[in-house]
């Protein structure tokens, strides 16, 4: 989308989220396009993670989105807009597992033991070590092979770099379950996996390009069509 020959995301690329909600609202709607496009990794990150599914995936970012526009004037700014827009993303995903029949249990079952998980083979490979797509391919595994409860904090603070009460905020956590299950579920992936791994891990679970101009499109489709806005977001 383009205004005056000017990109919505080059006109709003050196401003603050909050600085950019605060425009949206005053009815440069046009703008949210910078958020979406701004968030749509997180957002795509951290609802695959819960669901295992793409298509899933891309409904609750759209969804997500939908429901942020329509409640932007409950954003209090009492955490950063992102933080906000990720917990709306989390709800959705978790409403969703819910409904299909497939909500695993979020709550820590105490067991200080080992720790089911399929894992790929550990063997050293050249092969891999020198394909960055592989590499990628086998992170994303091991990440999404983990408990939902470790894979979502592992997602947001080790993929998406939230700090610890960012996460805890997005994912109704404390701080301290945060760092618990942080730990458990970096042993579960093993340490040799992380220290491979590296500065590859920035460019797992893509979403750019065509899947990212699809969501814009998407969402801004349904802003167009007449809604109820009585719901309250938390």
């Amino acid at each position: 989308m383009e205004i005056a020959g000017i990109s919505e995301k080059t006109r709003g690329a050196g401003w603050t989220d909050e600085e950019i909600v605060e425009r949206v609202k005053s009815g440069d709607t046009a703008l949210y396009e910078v958020i979406m496009r701004r968030h749509n990794q997180r957002l795509y990150r951290v609802a695959r993670a819960i669901l295992h599914n793409d298509d899933e995936a891309e409904d609750v970012m759209q969804t997500a989105y939908v429901h942020a526009y329509e409640h932007l004037h409950q954003f209090a700014a009492r955490a950063p807009f992102c933080t906000w827009l990720t917990r709306i993303a989390v709800h959705e995903a978790l409403a969703r597992l819910r409904l299909r029949g497939r909500n695993q249990q979020l709550e820590d079952t105490g067991n200080e033991g080992d720790f089911p998980m399929k894992m790929v083979d550990t063997s050293p490979d050249p092969e891999l070590s020198a394909s960055r797509a592989e590499l990628n391919q086998l992170l994303e595994q091991a990440l999404l092979d983990l408990p939902l409860q470790y894979r979502a904090v592992v997602m947001l603070r080790d993929v998406e770099d939230l700090s610890t009460s960012e996460t805890a905020a997005a994912l109704d956590l404390t701080e301290e379950n945060v760092k618990i299950r942080l730990h458990r579920g970096r042993a579960m992936m093993r340490s040799w996996l992380y220290a491979r791994a590296g500065t590859e891990a920035k460019s797992a679970f893509p979403f750019m390009g065509a899947r990212c101009d699809r969501v814009v499109h998407a969402v801004f489709a349904r802003l167009s069509e007449p809604r109820n806005n009585d719901s309250q977001i938390q």
